[in-house]
């Protein structure tokens, strides 16, 4: 039998929009779409790319902590960027430095605009646990 593990940060906008930050079934943890949020639920950095991806990188490091994994076991990730050319090389950056060695499958999406009024970045992504960590 699959169990299945909904995991939410407790923040407004889930019951709102009504959807979880993750949820795990079997060994894969599907994670939706992290933005520059804080604790508090609250979206910070507003028009400022670089500052948002540090701050969504922090937000995917907390459901990996959540379920015990690692950056490693992320197999694949989705990224949708407002400004596409002008936040591509921020991007590279960004994702080289939070991955290391280590290179899931990658989509990236220019998109003319994303949720939250001055949101730039947001990316989901999808977690194995069974792979090593």
């Amino acid at each position: 039998m699959t169990t299945i593990d909904v995991f939410h940060y407790g923040v407004p906008a889930e019951k709102d929009f009504g959807y979880a930050q993750a949820i795990k079934s079997g060994d894969l943890v599907h994670v939706s779409g992290q933005l520059s949020f804080d604790e508090a639920g609250e979206f910070v950095h507003a028009g400022d790319f670089a500052a948002q991806l540090t701050r969504t990188y922090a937000n995917m490091d907390r459901i990996l902590d959540h379920y015990g994994a690692t950056r490693n076991q992320i197999v694949s990730q989705t990224l949708y960027l407002v400004n596409l050319r002008q936040n591509a090389a921020a991007t590279a950056e960004g994702n080289l430095g939070y991955f290391g060695d280590h290179r899931p499958a990658s989509t990236v999406l220019g998109v003319t605009e994303l949720t939250l009024p001055g949101q730039l970045v947001e990316i989901s992504f999808v977690i194995d646990t069974k792979l090593p960590a």
